[in-house]
């Protein structure tokens, strides 16, 4: 499957990182329309504690807003984005803090996000996070 804009690795690097980012962001809002565009339909996610959540659970998530961020950010540098054809995982240090269900949190985590080009562009369609990292001295 090829756009009709011929791909190039670079470019296909650039756009799925802006719209990774553009994904953390909305997350961050609770902006729940920005993050139904670009997740695939059949999008997982995978919890370092092991549970799995759809796309129709994030969203949920949005809408009701439980979870308050003060922090849903990419470590700055931290962002990596590998390209082979039709598929792109970015790799990055996440910093969230907030309250989830008026229970604070703070922490900072690894994350994999695998994005698939679909004939309506790229689509966020895999997601996996680690534990919590040790907390930096």
């Amino acid at each position: 499957m090829t756009s009709a804009v011929d791909p190039s690795p670079e470019r296909d690097a650039a756009s799925v990182a802006a719209l990774d980012t553009e994904y953390q962001a909305a997350v961050k809002a609770n902006d729940a329309a920005t993050m139904g565009r670009i997740l695939a339909d059949d999008f997982t996610l995978v919890l370092g504690n092991g549970t799995t959540q759809s796309k129709a659970d994030l969203l949920e998530e949005a809408r009701s807003k439980v979870i308050t961020w003060e922090k849903q950010d990419e470590v700055e540098g931290t962002q990596k984005v590998r390209v082979s054809g039709d598929t792109a995982v970015v790799t990055a240090k996440l910093w969230i803090k907030g309250q989830k269900a008026g229970k604070a949190f703070d922490r900072k985590l690894w994350f994999s996000d695998t994005y698939v080009r679909t004939p309506n562009g790229w689509r966020y369609f895999f997601g996996q996070a680690s534990l919590a990292l040790p907390q930096e001295p």
